[in-house]
């Protein structure tokens, strides 16, 4: 299988289509934002209209009311992988959630189970008091918190769910399995950092051009309350700090694109650690991207039907 990763906004998805239409490839959502549905703009989803006939999985599966973790969509992605190479094709992992990524890869630990009545009293204390969870967690468990940004509502919950439930800092958990049985081309994305901020300040703009705000309150008028998990993501906050009269149009534009351009920093910054990916210095979109790609595709294939039958 191939894998496409880099930061956002670097062309991932278009490159992705390209190489799927190559080997007869099915295309593998790793976004953990585009698991959502109605949460299209933001997200930068690609629209259905775009994706040229080509299969795409785990996009709009998720109700925004209901929370997903790394553990269910490696379960969930694996079983999707196992029907694509039954059918003789080719998935084609796309997505910059490098902690899905690594899930769907090396499998995770086994933890406790969430507990919903715990979880509720402690997210109506972090919407009281915004940022304590994280606080707790550090006096609790130093360590963790740490490698958390103080921002994650979500994974300062579980850490300190996991941390409550077990009374133990970082617990032992049982064994991973790692994914087995594929041989993995690992490509990513990583242009110029002016350049591809430049474009994720264009992108931002467009995305509220093109009705982000419509879209939200298209979301608040079906039901939801706008506390929904994907609401806590880039653009979105925003949108939803405007229509409440606590930012002006300008100032959510220009909180969406410097939280951006910081996201991207981060992704980059986790990519570079993942082992055995070939980077390509371009965005996915561009010529020389989808050359040196398909160069590299071609290579991974022919490696494939040369090796020894095992």
């Amino acid at each position: 299988m191939i894998f496409v990763v880099g930061s956002t906004g670097s062309g991932k998805s278009a490159l992705a289509m390209e190489l799927a239409a190559r080997c007869s490839g099915e295309i593998v959502n790793c976004d953990s934002l585009q698991l959502y549905r109605g949460f299209d703009i933001g997200t930068a989803k690609p629209p259905v209209a775009e994706r040229r006939g080509i299969p795409h999985h785990l996009f709009d599966v998720v109700s925004p009311q209901l929370s997903y973790s790394a553990g269910e969509y490696a379960r969930e992605a694996r079983r999707i992988l196992a029907e694509i190479t039954g059918r003789r094709r080719v998935p084609v992992v796309v997505g910059g959630t490098g902690f899905y990524l690594r899930a769907l890869l090396n499998g995770l630990p086994s933890l406790p189970d969430r507990d919903q009545d715990l979880r509720g009293r402690l997210l109506a204390r972090e919407q009281k008091r915004p940022g304590s969870l994280h606080k707790i967690l550090y006096r609790l468990d130093e360590k963790s918190a740490t490698a958390i940004h103080a921002n994650d509502v979500q994974k300062a919950m579980r850490a300190l769910e996991i941390r409550l439930l077990t009374n133990a800092p970082r617990p032992a958990t049982g064994p991973a399995e790692p994914l087995a049985g594929y041989s993995a081309l690992k490509i990513g994305l990583d242009p110029e950092r002016a350049a591809l901020n430049r474009r994720l300040d264009r992108r931002v703009v467009e995305m509220f051009e093109r009705g982000l705000l419509d879209e939200v309150r298209a979301l608040l008028a079906d039901g939801l309350t706008g506390g929904e998990k994907p609401f806590e993501s880039l653009g979105y906050k925003q949108a939803i700090a405007h229509l409440r009269g606590a930012m002006t149009a300008d100032e959510a534009i220009a909180s969406t694109q410097l939280q951006t351009r910081q996201y991207a920093k981060r992704q980059r910054t986790w990519f570079r650690r993942e082992t055995e990916v070939r980077w390509i210095e371009a965005f996915g979109d561009e010529a020389s991207a989808i050359a040196a790609a398909g160069r590299m595709q071609d290579e991974f294939f022919e490696s494939l039907e040369q090796a020894p039958a095992k």
